[in-house]
């Protein structure tokens, strides 16, 4: 066992943190890493000693920047130019970092780096404060699924320390990055030079009350981001060693998969049952993403690679077309009707432009509509490909909803695209495990008008959307209201996550990707009920603005009332009959709202009740004489 695997599993095997750091140029990236790693105990003594060798004799002086940058000309210019990945680890974690550069010619460094990451350090000097290049960053990695981040404030010490510096960086960033939807937002002040808040805690910041960016990275929760549920397994190489075994590699994408699962291999839309999993060590009882392993099936089938087995209930999408957000990376604009290769997994298939739908400019989020995009831009496109492909959403599966476009005369990498949606208007009819599009399928309107319900019911309909912290009283007051209107001869239905997570939304787990698309779902059939004539009522948390304000655009805004429950977490907290603040607080639940986990309150609710200071039936009374103007 050589000298590198048994650092990284010296203590047993603790779980597997990937990270990149990220930021504008001279931000002091390289050496926040090699100070980490240095002040963690990661480096070799050879390593330490070629190090102050080449700090030219100054004694025990250190450029810590000569760790990760190892290029010739990173060190001439003091820039990081390609993306360097460093492994080393604790008592209590393993990592891998990914030191990205920071000056915008790079970009496509840095969203390689990303990719990957289950969270990213953005550095930001105190100095200049906020930049474009920060935000563009920021953005990227938000574009790239990359759910957690943290704002390292570097170069405190050339700053005095000062708070006011930090506070002005932070709530100017935090302006920004709400923005963008990270389910957790962390700022740490640190002096990569000196080494204060990387480690070690510092005594020069006494007025800064949180942890240090190493312990954050032990101890910060990943485990819930990993998708269990989609089965997705491309298929790379097919083994057959002699006639006695034949099987197929690859990499799970996502979800778990045992022998005697049924499964389907896509295209062809066949079924068989998993009959091995086979690895190095042996066979598995179970895999799960992101192992790589050998599948062997009961029935011999024409399988190749490029193509996918899923289970059969639940199946990739399989398109033609597909629209996407793109990052450049060639200095030759993309253009439109030009073919280029696109590998998605293991396939390549031959594809096009079809459409530039807008860049987006990543200083102020802001729509700029254009026919190109050039080097470093950042843009939403229509492709379509010659092959259908099998894809998912990039919120719902990183690998199977991302692919790669390459020049086919230079064979250059010139964009990565993660999928956000089908394109156009297409629409998909399942027959079997296979799927055609149909591009004629138009909504059947109903001959009974929203007016001929709204008279046979007696009411105006509309989608009551409770939200408030665990412990407001969301669910209480849904099932007395529904109770109250029901006596009063109106027609309504209460949403909650009793129905809703055991039925419609069984699929889907508690990443933000999977919690985004529950609140998606939960409006849409609000919608359906609202379009049917009735009053629906839902009790959800739904934390973030940025979900609700999409629930809002799908139901309607002359449909949609936010009644925001705004009793205070102490409340909350004290009538939590299940103790989960307490579970919270303790480490035993990871991210909860209002403890763990950001709320964002409504800023313009239809009506706000605080339930600390009213009880059930008083909540229940101003909510019901709240909708008068709606019951008949």
């Amino acid at each position: 066992m050589n000298a590198q695997h048994a650092l990284l599993h010296r203590d047993g095997d603790p779980d597997l943190l990937r990270f990149t750091t990220a930021g504008s140029v001279d931000d002091g990236k390289s050496t926040l890493i090699g100070r980490l790693l240095h002040d963690a105990d990661a480096l070799y003594e050879d390593h330490i000693e070629a190090l102050k060798k080449a700090a030219g004799g100054r004694g025990d002086e250190i450029d810590f920047s000569f760790i990760t940058d190892g290029l010739k000309a990173e060190r001439e210019q003091g820039i990081t130019i390609d993306v360097a990945y460093r492994y080393f680890a604790t008592a209590k974690r393993r990592f891998i970092i990914a030191d990205t550069p920071g000056h915008e010619q790079y970009t496509r460094n840095m969203a390689t780096g990303a990719s990957t990451a289950d969270l990213a350090v953005i550095l930001i000097d105190a100095r200049l404060g906020v930049l474009t290049q920060s935000k563009r960053h920021g953005f990227i990695s938000s574009l790239l699924g990359v759910p957690r981040l943290v704002v390292a404030v570097n170069k405190m010490d050339l700053v005095g320390y000062n708070r006011e510096v930090f506070e002005r960086i932070k709530d100017e960033y935090t302006d920004f990055a709400t923005r963008l939807g990270f389910g957790d937002l962390t700022f740490i002040p640190v002096s990569a030079l000196r080494g204060d808040n990387v480690v070690h805690k510092s005594r020069r910041m006494p007025w800064f009350d949180g942890i240090p960016l190493l312990t954050h990275l032990e101890n910060v929760y990943v485990g819930g981001d990993r998708n269990l549920i989609d089965f997705r397994f491309s298929v790379q190489r097919v083994v057959r060693p002699d006639q006695t075994f034949r099987g197929y590699s690859g990499q799970i994408a996502a979800g778990v998969v045992r022998p005697g699962d049924e499964i389907v291999v896509l295209p062809s839309g066949k079924r068989s049952q998993i009959t091995r999993i086979v690895t190095y060590d042996g066979d598995l009882a179970y895999a799960f993403a992101p192992l790589c392993v050998t599948l062997c099936i009961a029935d011999d089938m024409d399988i190749s690679r490029g193509d996918m087995i899923a289970h059969p209930k639940n199946l990739p999408r399989v398109e033609r077309s597909v629209e996407a957000m793109v990052v450049w990376m060639s200095d030759q604009p993309l253009a439109v009707g030009k073919t280029y290769l696109v590998k998605h997994g293991s396939a390549v298939v031959k594809g096009s432009c079809a459409e530039i739908q807008y860049r987006v400019d990543p200083d102020t989020l802001r729509r700029d509509e254009g026919t190109q995009l050039g080097l470093n831009d950042i843009g939403r496109a229509r492709f379509s490909f010659f092959k259908p492909l099998l894809v998912d959403e990039y919120q719902r599966s990183r690998q199977t909803g991302s692919f790669i476009v390459i020049d086919p005369l230079t064979n250059v990498t010139v964009g990565a695209a993660m999928v956000i949606a089908r394109a156009g208007a297409d629409q998909v009819s399942r027959q079997g495990a296979q799927e055609t599009v149909s591009r004629d399928i138009a909504w059947q309107r109903s001959k009974v008008t929203p007016d001929d319900r709204a008279r046979l019911l007696r009411q105006q309909a509309a989608t009551i959307w409770l939200t408030g912290l665990s412990g407001s009283g969301k669910s209480a007051i849904a099932m007395e209201l529904e109770q109250r209107l029901i006596a009063a001869g109106h027609a309504c239905f209460v949403l909650d996550g009793d129905n809703i997570r055991h039925g419609l939304n069984r699929d889907l787990g508690f990443s933000p990707s999977d919690r985004k698309e529950n609140i998606r779902r939960i409006a849409e059939v609000a919608k359906l009920f609202n379009d049917a004539g009735l009053f629906v009522i839902t009790a959800f948390i739904s934390p973030y603005r940025e979900d609700r304000n999409a629930a809002r655009e799908i139901i309607g805004s002359a449909r949609f009332v936010e009644v925001y429950l705004s009793a205070s977490v102490d409340v909350c907290e004290r009538r939590d009959p299940k103790g989960l603040y307490a579970k919270a607080r303790a480490g035993q639940i990871a991210e909860f709202t209002g403890v763990s986990a950001p709320y964002e309150p409504p800023l313009t609710p239809e009506l706000t009740i605080d339930t600390g200071a009213s009880g059930l039936d008083e909540s229940v009374a101003i909510l019901f004489d709240f909708l008068s103007d709606r019951r008949r």
